[in-house]
């Protein structure tokens, strides 16, 4: 049986480098989950890639057909925006393991869904003063840059994953991503020794 690894952790803490990386690792063979969203697509995104992009109708149509594992809604300074993930055919356990990014809701929703024994936190962590220097620097590359919805984020991470939420929730896997390739390195170790427990 394959498993779900829910890798997740604060912005800008390297999240999505380490999953870009990770399915370079042949050795892993794990497929991706692409999640929903009805956010704007940033500049470099492609649709199907890194996310499915959506209007509300969607949303609607896939929760009338009890498609929805898990939605989140954030109120930001350009609207709400909704992220969720969808029992679309993407995921079947029988055959693959699977690897996607997500928030401590995401892994909870997903966990609740498929079932503990098959979903497998990895949480990354970067101290905060340097958290924020990489922020401000993804940020200043957009055409428009939106600082204001960054320290919306920025805060918000404070709430969502602290450490009580962490302890609730039994997240103790964790990574510290002090160097990107020591980082890799950890977590497809942990990922080769759990795949087949």
């Amino acid at each position: 049986m394959g498993k779900i690894y829910c890798l997740m952790g604060k912005s800008s803490t390297g999240k999505d480098s380490i999953y870009q990386q990770l399915f370079q690792r042949e050795e892993l063979k794990i497929k991706k989950i692409i999640p929903y969203t009805t956010r704007p697509m940033r500049q470099g995104e492609v649709q199907g890639r890194e996310y499915i992009f959506c209007d509300e109708d969607t949303v609607e149509r896939l929760n009338r057909e009890n498609k929805i594992v898990e939605l989140r809604c954030y109120d930001t300074v350009q609207g709400l925006w909704k992220y969720f993930t969808v029992d679309d055919g993407q995921i079947d356990l029988s055959k693959n393991s699977y690897l996607m990014v997500g928030t401590l809701e995401t892994y909870l929703g997903i966990r609740n869904y498929f079932g503990k024994e098959k979903v497998c936190p990895i949480y990354i962590y970067v101290e905060d003063g340097e958290r924020l220097i990489r922020a401000i620097g993804r940020e200043r590359l957009q055409p428009v840059p939106q600082y204001e919805e960054m320290c919306r984020r920025f805060l918000a991470d404070a709430k969502d994953f602290s450490e009580e939420k962490l302890r609730e929730a039994e997240i103790t896997t964790m990574f510290e991503n002090q160097n990107l390739e020591e980082t890799i390195e950890q977590v497809a170790s942990y990922m080769k020794e759990t795949m087949n427990q």
